[in-house]
């Protein structure tokens, strides 16, 4: 299959969940982004604006396994990566699969769960694979974690901000608001078709792997654009107003998202937009600002705007 051909399917991914999800643009890209890097999303929002609902259908498109995950208290390790039980009729102990061996796992609510259940994610996120009673398994092929947190100012009690140890295995944030109101008037007329939907596949697993070898191998990154890159992370580790700065991940996934973007846009290189596009999405969830900066009401998206504007972008 030809690059153009590739190409065309994952965009094809992303039209045609457009046609379901009302607003939530850059969202919709981030999901083709990261299923052609190999990256997972956390995002943050208030409940019932389509966030379920597009990683339900994007499972679809894909041909993938669904399954989803209500973090509470109470949620356990084993409730996400399974447990062993006796089978009498086999006469041995077999182990009962949790809902993250599927390709699309989508966590609701994370920040509800205790810590040791954030431990549990670590290295299926890292590295496509759990370990259980010692035994290691390997997850599906794709294997793609969209997981959200609600704000803790508006989430009340039992809720806490995600460690930055857990935020940084997110390749890629999004910060879902409310929908304008044409935008909920058009969710109104869709909702019947939506409630019903149920799409057949666009892509298969050979399609996702060839894609993901065709962005590594095919879209050119200079080490002009790469310096950039390490030079923007480097400006915002340096703010004076940070507790906790990013690490080598964040120009890591900058790079893949930034290839991701070229390839989409039918080019074999990585331009500074590119650059610029991702950037957000890669770095404000893995800054945390200091209390007396939160006060005043800064935004780690700030932070990251004020890089962009001061980083001197590479001449083509």
């Amino acid at each position: 299959m030809s690059l153009e051909d590739l190409r065309s399917k994952l965009l094809d991914v992303e039209e045609t969940l457009s046609k379901y999800i009302v607003g939530h643009k850059w969202l919709l890209r981030l999901m083709v982004v990261a299923l052609a890097s190999g990256g997972h999303i956390l995002i943050e929002g208030p409940p019932g604006v389509g966030k379920t609902t597009a990683a339900r259908l994007f499972a679809q498109l894909i041909g993938g396994k669904f399954r989803r995950i209500q973090a509470t208290s109470d949620t356990l390790p084993s409730d996400i990566l399974g447990s062993y039980y006796y089978d009498i009729a086999r006469g041995s102990w077999v182990l009962r699969e949790g809902p993250i061996f599927a390709n699309i796992v989508f966590i609701d609510e994370l920040n509800r769960a205790p810590p040791r259940t954030y431990s549990a994610l670590l290295e299926a996120m890292q590295e496509g694979r759990v370990t259980i009673e010692g035994v290691t398994y390997s997850l599906p092929r794709p294997f793609l974690l969209i997981a959200t947190q609600i704000p803790v100012t508006a989430a009340g009690e039992g809720t806490y901000p995600l460690p930055l140890l857990i935020r940084d295995r997110f390749a890629y944030s999004y910060r879902a608001g409310m929908p304008t109101i044409d935008e909920e008037v058009e969710v109104l007329g869709r909702v019947d078709v939506i409630d019903e939907a149920t799409l057949s596949p666009i892509m298969s697993q050979g399609d996702i792997e060839a894609i993901q070898g065709a962005v590594r191998k095919h879209v050119y990154v200079s080490d002009r654009v790469k310096r950039y890159i390490v030079e923007l992370v480097d400006r915002i580790r340096r703010s004076e107003e940070l507790a906790a700065s990013p690490s080598t991940r964040a120009s890591i996934w900058i790079m893949r998202g930034s290839r991701v973007l070229a390839f989409l846009e039918g080019l074999d290189y990585v331009a500074p937009d590119h650059v610029k596009a991702i950037a957000p999405s890669v770095l404000s969830h893995r800054i945390a600002l200091k209390p007396e900066y939160e006060v005043e009401g800064l935004n780690p998206v700030d932070i990251v705007r004020r890089a962009l504007e001061e980083v001197e972008v590479p001449k083509s």
